[in-house]
């Protein structure tokens, strides 16, 4: 299912950097979707060297329920289960390229997982199959994820051609992502992302 995506830059002198890129995603009714990774890949590049974010990579179990639902983790980022329930908890992927298992483990311990490859990672535990959660693992510094209004703001994107993304388990289209080309200018810009979300998550 094609997403159509309206893109409204400022174009204004300055520096080498775009302003901030504030991007809404929203499904085929309007309503703001939640928890959508966007990434933005200039075709020049991205800086070279670690990529950080400001947010903790982990993923909590608690309440038998993983915590975040999605989490952004850059290529060669370890993420961090500490598990906060009285019950253990056995974390596994299954998907290509984020294969992994965390064998059972109990309260109050953390195991951790280094993630090598860009995609995802659907996590299930092999105890309680109502837990599901997703890593989306990018390799740009350039990536968000919409909050609860459906809006994300991805701050300094170079100006140029760039390449973006936009992600989420139910989005309805293959590999649950659509990209797009587009150019980013030299000033703030704002773009609305509108598609099916009707996909059913999935733990493969």
């Amino acid at each position: 299912m094609r997403i159509l995506l309206t893109v409204i830059f400022a174009l204004i002198c300055g520096p080498a950097f775009a302003g901030d890129l504030t991007v809404s995603v929203r499904d085929n009714s309007g309503r703001p979707v939640r928890d959508a990774v966007v990434t933005v890949r200039p075709n020049a590049g991205v800086p070279a060297g670690p990529i950080r974010f400001s947010w903790p990579l982990r993923i909590v179990q608690q309440d038998v329920q993983f915590q975040p639902y999605v989490l952004i983790a850059p290529v060669g980022g370890t993420v961090s289960f500490p598990n906060l329930d009285r019950v253990r908890h056995h974390v596994y992927s299954f998907s290509r390229g984020n294969r992994f298992e965390i064998e059972l483990f109990g309260r109050d311990v953390t195991r951790t997982h280094t993630f090598t490859t860009a995609g995802v990672a659907a996590l299930g535990c092999n105890i309680h199959d109502q837990m599901l959660a997703y890593v989306r693992v990018v390799d740009t510094p350039y990536a968000g994820k919409t909050n609860a209004a459906g809006e994300v703001v991805i701050p300094r994107i170079p100006a140029g051609a760039a390449r973006l993304v936009v992600w989420h388990p139910q989005l309805n289209a293959r590999g649950n992502e659509q990209a797009y080309t587009l150019t980013i200018g030299a000033g703030p810009g704002r773009q609305t992302a509108t598609g099916d979300f009707s996909a059913r998550a999935a733990v493969r």
